[in-house]
């Protein structure tokens, strides 16, 4: 019994058992709220900037929150935590539980801007004072080293809310969201893991075994699941958390065993995507005479779809190009840190607007008034036409054929040869 004891409270065994048991747990309770979302009608409509034609679920959330409630819950039973942890726990699970009715009022009925940012202000605040989960130094960036308590902790609301807001705008795709989420909670839970923070490795490889069960919801055709606002403000809460708490605990590189040089780069490095998709975006509406959070296809995701990229693709090469990020920051960790963030900014800038550099040529039928009347072709034809037009993707140019070839396929006709469609290469940029 002792043996077993032991096994079980090995930290990676339990890493690993974490992750797989709310991997388990998610896929039990998100079948359970598609199910409850359709009987009630508790739907997605699809609107004018939709990514979907279907009524969809969006209470994606509720099952993220449930499954690492019950994952921290359970895994602290084999886990002896002192009573400071504890209390970070306890901390966690009430912040993240007010977001996620404050998401799931807003996934329904809508909640105005000022009660959302109320809600993530308190919620951010009672992590920060009752963890003392905040930045405590910049490691030299811009001259700056440790912070002064007040400061510290105004800086350290400011990110959470930055994060938590940028997470939720660039939750546009089936995917994407998921899949960076996951990508950052794995190298920071290695990082917890092999330094000794039981709880936050433990809190890192549970959302990965929520987020795994999720993404396979989100992704599919027949039971497909949106993380809505409660899961991007719930993940997006989170991501903020352990990014914070990975800065907190390498303030002191003596104490860890495998400790992270420039440690501020690396945090940059991992939210870097969704950081410089909401400045590029705020920047347009901006520069538009726009208010920064009016809704538009701007995003870098957008993009990709226009370049005939498919959700998935999309989204795994935006998860891509941010792993490359994040492995420029940790190979050139011990480089001097202003250097090393200047070559991890230079390579995600080009990297992310890599898409607006390159263009694909797409294919339109286009057609007028040639087809066979005797057999019925015009009717056939206008419906296919139809049919591609409505398919395009987004940005494609449709353009109507030249007078000439309008002449050349009525000169075809009246001699008997038969009636073709002409295809014209267009610029989708």
């Amino acid at each position: 019994m002792t043996t077993i004891i032991q096994f079980f409270s090995n930290p990676y065994v339990l890493a690993f058992i974490a992750l797989v048991a709310a991997y388990i747990i998610s896929i039990r309770i998100y079948p359970a709220i598609i199910y409850l979302s359709h009987t009630k009608d508790l739907m997605d409509e699809p609107g004018e900037r939709s990514m979907h034609q279907l009524k969809t679920p969006t209470l994606g959330g509720v099952g993220l929150f449930v499954t690492f409630a019950i994952g921290m819950v359970v895994t602290g039973v084999f886990t002896p935590l002192p009573l400071q942890d504890v209390i970070n726990v306890l901390a966690l699970l009430g912040a993240t539980m007010l977001l996620l009715f404050l998401g799931v009022k807003d996934d329904l009925v809508l909640v105005s801007p000022k009660k959302k940012f109320s809600g993530q202000l308190i919620a951010t605040a009672l992590v920060v004072f009752a963890s003392d989960i905040r930045i405590i130094s910049m490691e030299g960036i811009f001259g700056l080293w440790e912070l002064p308590y007040w400061i510290s902790v105004v800086f350290t609301i400011f990110v959470f809310i930055l994060v938590i807001n940028a997470f939720n705008l660039i939750d546009g795709i089936d995917g994407l969201a998921g899949g960076l989420a996951i990508l950052s909670s794995a190298v920071f839970g290695v990082f917890f893991l092999v330094n000794g923070q039981q709880y936050l490795a433990l809190a890192s490889f549970i959302l990965i075994g929520a987020l795994i069960g999720f993404l396979q919801h989100n992704l599919s055709k027949k039971q497909k699941l949106f993380m809505g606002d409660s899961g991007s403000l719930f993940t997006g809460f989170l991501l903020a958390y352990l990014t914070i708490a990975f800065l907190n605990k390498s303030t002191d590189a003596t104490a860890l065993a495998f400790p992270i040089a420039n440690a501020p780069v690396l945090a940059i490095a991992a939210l870097s995507y969704p950081m410089l998709d909401t400045l590029r975006v705020f920047t347009i509406r901006i520069r538009a005479g726009r208010s920064p959070f009016s809704a538009d296809k701007n995003h870098i995701h957008h993009r990709f779809l226009s370049l005939g990229f498919s959700h998935k693709k999309a989204s795994a090469s935006i998860v891509f190009l941010n792993f490359m990020v994040m492995g420029v920051a940790l190979a050139l960790q011990y480089l001097n840190i202003h250097l090393q963030l200047l070559a991890c900014l230079v390579v995600g800038v080009g990297v992310y607007l890599s898409p607006f550099y390159v263009g694909r040529k797409q294919t339109i039928p286009l057609m007028d008034e040639i087809a066979d009347d005797n057999h019925g072709v015009e009717e056939e034809a206008h419906t296919k036409t139809k049919s591609k037009v409505a398919a395009a993707p987004y940005n494609t140019v449709l353009v109507k054929l030249s007078k000439t070839q309008e002449e050349a396929i009525r000169k075809a006709k009246k001699q008997g040869k038969k009636a073709e469609f002409f295809w014209k290469t267009v610029d989708g940029c």
